[in-house]
């Protein structure tokens, strides 16, 4: 059986102190927990004080972004190996906002899923589709496309260590939410896309939903066979919203 995964996104907000001050409040109350995997994703500048204060506790830390080479001249960007060597376990790739606002493509999303995998980071790879493309009937295809563009080339073998994350783009930071059927819908659409990229893995790896997930919703998309968690970002500000997430996540 797959264990809930609950991440957090906290996007460029929180300042250094801002940030060891949340986990450690996070630490205090949910720390200690086995029953759902947890980590936070703070700002780059932010990575060193939260891998500090969560060293010993149950609360892994990832970073938002990376860049696919191991050096060299790429000003403002920074290198897998430098975060695997910080101590980050998760490394979340393909987020709308990258691809948006900052035209990453899938083929930049492909060559940073593998690099990644190289340095033993484990991605969280994004996917979703925008509110035209949902009401064209182009939500399966979208996502089709972006789950197969951003695997290509990946070994069956590195598959599982990979995690899903299932964000209709029209309801990131929005209130809105899809219904948990739209949700397990699509994620069961990619599981299916799994399945044909790697045979046995689909029950396997874990896909998240994301998309103004929130402390009253969270139950609701985990009961759905197909969900194994979330990528939360507004509510992972708070310690006390993102721990009653992971609270209910496990109901």
């Amino acid at each position: 059986m797959r264990k809930p995964f609950i991440a957090g996104n906290w996007k460029m907000n929180k300042t250094p102190s801002e940030a060891r001050e949340l986990v450690k409040k996070l630490k205090e109350i949910t720390g200690d927990r086995t029953d759902v995997d947890m980590a936070v994703c703070p700002n780059d500048v932010s990575l060193h004080g939260v891998v500090e204060e969560l060293a010993g506790s149950n609360i892994k830390v990832g970073a938002q972004n990376m860049h696919w080479k191991e050096s060299g001249a790429y000003t403002g960007e920074t290198a897998p190996g430098m975060l695997a060597d910080l101590g980050i376990e998760y490394i979340i790739i393909g987020h709308s906002e990258r691809r948006q606002i900052f035209n990453e493509t899938d083929q930049d999303v492909n060559r940073k899923v593998k690099s990644a995998l190289q340095y033993d980071l484990k991605p969280i790879i994004c996917v979703g589709e925008t509110l035209a493309e949902r009401e064209a009937g182009k939500t399966k295809e979208t996502v089709t496309f972006q789950v197969k563009a951003a695997l290509a080339g990946v070994r069956s073998e590195d598959i599982e260590k990979v995690t899903i994350a299932y964000e209709p783009i029209w309801a990131i930071g929005t209130g809105e939410s899809a219904s948990a059927d739209q949700a397990e819908d699509t994620i069961n659409k990619i599981r299916k896309i799994i399945a044909e990229l790697a045979p046995g893995k689909e029950s396997e790896i874990r896909i998240q939903y994301g998309g103004s997930v929130k402390p009253h919703n969270i139950e609701e998309f985990m009961s759905k066979p197909d969900i194994d968690g979330a990528l939360v970002g507004g509510a992972s500000l708070e310690a006390e919203s993102f721990a009653g997430v992971i609270e209910n996540a496990s109901k």
